[in-house]
């Protein structure tokens, strides 16, 4: 494993990694039966206050609560304040920024060829790994779930059902999924399809140490869900979307429960680490504008401030609870100690005997000796996130400077935890010590996360492993991006780039395209082009064609891919949402 960090050209990486993978095969046929299975359950968009256990006296979540009496629960656990870097920290133990995944979109959401993630170690020591749901860290080889450590892989693309990734028309009810890379059609609600393959998983592979990574889309936006959840919410005075969240977050505990009664029923509950987090605050679960005025029911947030999205604790503190019967882990006991998701990478090395590569810098601490003894010495420590939405991220920008007692927020607002949970008293002012030192280290972080700011996560095209790529407007580097269906069915003037890799010099071809074939839409333009660096083709679009063909010779290496289709009758021109490119023989 520690020869896979020595490259960051992804085929080599890739080459390392599966060799790594395969001598680990020994490893696992002596020590494997002892070891615990592990499986990782992250809803999306579900908040600290989205629990019946936290106090929320609405929201019915009996599973949630039954994992929370039997776990050991983190209660200053903090993630991202958004999807794909919370996704990227969890999988490899480091800042998210590190990792070049700092943005939801714009190329930014794409997991670094050279990062080794949690499926690949324990893909190494011989689980069999498998993730379902929401990946959102590239759609496109060498990024994908499938190329990351995972053998087992059953999910949706982009950041959501519905997003311009995804399949075509995807509405979360009987929809197409990737199953091992290739489009499958499934029947039912989302959640209920994603739970009911991972027990699948479970059950195919219960002789042997597994590790699941189980990350359902609900309850992200949008909020649909089988009316019988939204209606009972409805019912009780709670506003939409509110009530469909709640619904979709209940319909999850339902499944949850379902799941726990099957590992008990299978007889894998005390050897298996359960691990229950969400991946960033409530985007739902706290009511606004007129409508919710007049609610009977305006929301539970646990007395925090802000929400998904937020430098304040709404945005980034949530749930974290973690049971291995087997292990001594459980019981209903309380780690107060402020705690992240990197942290649980190295958590899961120590407890599995999981071998972490020397040249691998981690930024998150095992947390064992707190699992096993929430009483036991810990070190201070001071911890940071950030919410970045540009190419570039600037310094400062909704930041949060974190330790078990303070909070700065923007480099300026200053908030005593101990004192003020709700973070409505700035304390700046009486504290300028403490501002100036939180300021330092920040200032610290921030240098050593630098280096990522000039280097992109490049989607190989020409590569075996995924020849055609099949690339969207997700991924531009651009202001302007249609990162949903709904946008791209809008049709906006506009465009971006994509930073490529070429993985072998020959002749390519692409396949322009405003929808996806499936859509079979009339491309909105008379003349289609394509640049790749320097090399460029271009080619009149037939009335009613639904795709333009141009082809290039390219050498390997990295480039900048740029496409349009120009309109002559208004003089405009918008970039090809979807790009399909293939190696020719």
């Amino acid at each position: 494993m520690d020869a896979l960090m020595k490259t960051s050209q992804p085929i080599r990486r890739l080459a390392r990694v599966t060799a790594a993978l395969a001598a680990g095969t020994a490893l696992a046929s002596a020590l494997g039966a002892a070891r615990p299975n592990v499986i990782l359950i992250m809803p999306d968009d579900q908040g600290y206050g989205d629990l019946h256990c936290h106090g929320n006296a609405m929201i019915r979540t009996p599973a949630m609560d039954r994992l929370y009496a039997q776990s050991v629960r983190l209660t200053n656990f903090h993630v991202d304040p958004t999807c794909s870097q919370t996704r990227a920290a969890l999988m490899t133990g480091r800042y998210s920024t590190r990792t070049g995944v700092w943005h939801t979109i714009m190329g930014r959401s794409l997991l670094a060829h050279d990062e080794v993630t949690m499926a690949d170690l324990f893909a190494a020591a011989g689980y069999k790994t498998a993730m379902v749901g929401k990946w959102h860290l590239g759609d496109n080889y060498p990024m994908r779930a499938e190329d990351r450590g995972f053998q087992e892989v059953l999910r949706h693309g982009g950041g959501g059902i519905g997003q311009t990734p995804d399949y075509w028309g995807n509405d979360y009810f009987d929809d197409v999924y990737l199953h091992n890379s290739k489009p499958e059609q499934f029947h039912g609600y989302c959640t209920d399809v994603f739970f009911s393959h991972a027990l699948r998983f479970i059950r195919a592979n219960r002789d042997r140490p597994f590790f699941l990574y189980l990350a359902p889309n609900a309850a992200h936006g949008p909020y649909r869900v089988p009316e019988r959840y939204r209606d009972y919410y409805l019912a009780k005075g709670v506003p939409n979307p509110m009530a469909s969240f709640y619904g979709m977050i209940e319909n999850i505990d339902e499944n949850l429960g379902v799941l726990m009664d099957k590992l008990d029923e299978w007889g894998l509950a005390q050897n298996t680490i359960l691990i229950f987090l969400t991946d960033n605050g409530t985007s739902a679960g706290v009511a606004g504008g007129k409508a919710a005025a007049h609610a009977k029911w305006r929301g539970f947030n646990a007395g925090m401030r802000g929400k998904k999205g937020s430098a304040y604790d709404g945005g980034h503190r949530v749930p974290c609870f973690i049971r291995w019967l087997a292990g001594g882990i459980g019981g209903g006991k309380d780690v107060r100690p402020i705690t992240a998701h990197f942290d649980l990478l190295p958590t899961l090395a120590e407890l599995c005997g999981l071998r972490v590569p020397e040249r691998v810098q981690l930024d998150g601490r095992s947390l064992a000796p707190l699992l096993r003894n929430p009483q036991a010495a810990w070190p201070k420590r001071t911890l940071f996130a950030h919410v970045q939405r540009q190419e570039i991220p600037p310094k400062w920008i909704r930041s949060a400077v974190m330790t078990d007692r303070w909070r700065l927020v923007n480099g300026k607002e200053l908030y005593d935890m101990s004192r003020d949970p709700g973070q409505q008293e700035d304390v700046a002012a009486e504290h300028p010590d403490t501002v100036a030192r939180l300021r330092r280290e920040y200032e610290a972080w921030w240098r050593s996360l630098t280096p990522a700011f000039s280097r992109y996560s490049r989607i190989v095209i020409g590569d075996p492993h995924e020849n055609p790529s099949r690339i969207t407007c997700h991924d531009w580097h651009s202001n302007q991006v249609p990162w949903d269906q709904s946008l791209v069915r809008r049709a906006p003037w506009a465009n971006g780039y994509w930073m490529i890799q070429v993985a072998k010099a020959g002749k390519y071809r692409f396949v322009l395209r405003q929808q996806p074939p499936q859509a079979r839409f009339p491309i909105q333009g008379d003349r289609a082009r394509i640049r790749v660096n320097d090399r460029q083709a271009e080619a009149a679009i037939p009335p009613g064609a639904t795709e333009a063909a141009l082809t290039l010779d390219l050498p390997s290496g990295p480039a900048k891919m740029q496409t349009w289709f120009f309109d002559s009758k208004s003089g405009k021109s918008r970039g090809a949402f979807f790009v399909e490119a293939k190696r020719l023989p």
